[in-house]
């Protein structure tokens, strides 16, 4: 096994740590001081700064650690990229049952994409961790039985069922729920449990003054929501990048730069929904693969490079399939 990348280069961190709060703090501060709706040409030139920076991040890493890192990085990037769109589906929903005016849209994905900073390292670190614990072999070893001719991974075997179940789950088809009250997820109920809630808005505030008492505003339970939709679809996302890489500084990277990225795709993919139609058929072809890779991995390994080829294949492939069979609602 290789050691991290970031411990042969640790200025590494420096690096990703300074260029991740320099555009935050653009972002947040600058750009985007005062709430307002952003517009597709902002949207687009955003989603092309964030995909600039993760790709010359991901060149620096050639440079240094070599093609096997870089591939690792990109097939990395680009799951969790395409996974993310689906999520943004779910966004989208949350948003119109909640009327949340366009304006304030980019301060909730902002703070919610923040949170998620801290929760996948947690998710990133802690897991790449129990995987270096769960070698059936170093158990065996452990306990002073013989070992096994493949040494399996009870945690990486145990996602990959979990992420083939899910690919062939994906593909099903599934009746879209309007009636859907997001008001009865445990982001919403927390909030209630622990704030009182006015359900009117106030701005762009999360926290307004009412007859002398502090509540919650409506738009902090959204951020609530956004944050619990996020932690569940982390449980497809986080397993599946583990099929790439052990090192947990690769999959960091990546993930974050994928979902630093969403808030200006969220605002295309509102717009043009129709364009990603066929997308979800993709994305279970993609679980199911990285499931299938997973479980296999002991007894043959699949080289990055081609990891990467069908990932990149079967993306571009769904997006023009979408294209092609554009169904376009008024």
């Amino acid at each position: 096994m290789e050691h991290p990348i970031y411990l042969e280069h640790p200025w590494l961190i420096a690096l990703f740590a300074v260029v991740i709060v320099v555009m935050l703090l653009l972002d947040l501060g600058v750009f985007n001081k005062n709430s307002h709706e952003i517009t597709n040409k902002e949207a687009l030139a955003w989603s092309a700064v964030w995909i600039g920076l993760a790709m010359g991040f991901s060149a620096i890493i050639y440079n240094i650690a070599g093609p096997t890192k870089f591939y690792e990085f990109q097939s990395a990037y680009w799951i969790e990229k395409a996974l993310s769109v689906d999520n943004l589906f779910v966004f989208i929903m949350v948003f119109k049952f909640f009327d949340v005016a366009n304006k304030n849209k980019h301060k909730i994905l902002f703070w919610g994409i923040l949170g998620a900073l801290f929760l996948r390292a947690i998710f990133i670190f802690s897991g790449a961790y129990l995987i270096k614990l769960t070698y059936l072999n170093t158990i065996l070893e452990n306990l002073g039985v013989a070992q096994f001719k493949y040494n399996i991974n009870i945690i990486m075997t145990v996602f990959g069922i979990f992420l083939v179940y899910a690919g062939i789950k994906s593909w099903m088809p599934e009746k879209e729920d309007d009636s859907a009250d997001y008001n009865q997820t445990k982001g919403a109920l927390l909030v209630r449990k622990f704030f009182k809630v006015t359900d009117e808005y106030d701005g762009d505030k999360f926290f307004t003054i009412k007859k002398g008492k502090r509540y919650a505003t409506r738009l902090f339970v959204v951020l609530a929501v956004i944050e619990f939709t996020d932690l569940l679809f982390a449980v497809d996302s986080i397993p599946a990048i583990f099929a790439i890489s052990d090192d947990p500084f690769i999959l960091y990277t990546s993930n974050i730069f994928a979902i630093l990225g969403l808030r200006a795709l969220f605002f295309l993919l509102d717009n043009f929904l129709y364009l990603f139609s066929m997308l979800k058929y993709g994305l279970a072809i993609i679980l199911s693969f990285i499931g299938f890779k997973m479980i296999i991995a002991p007894f043959y390994h699949l080289d990055s490079v081609f990891s990467l080829i069908i990932i990149g294949g079967i993306l571009i492939g769904s997006v023009l399939l979408s294209i092609i069979f554009v169904k376009k609602t008024p």
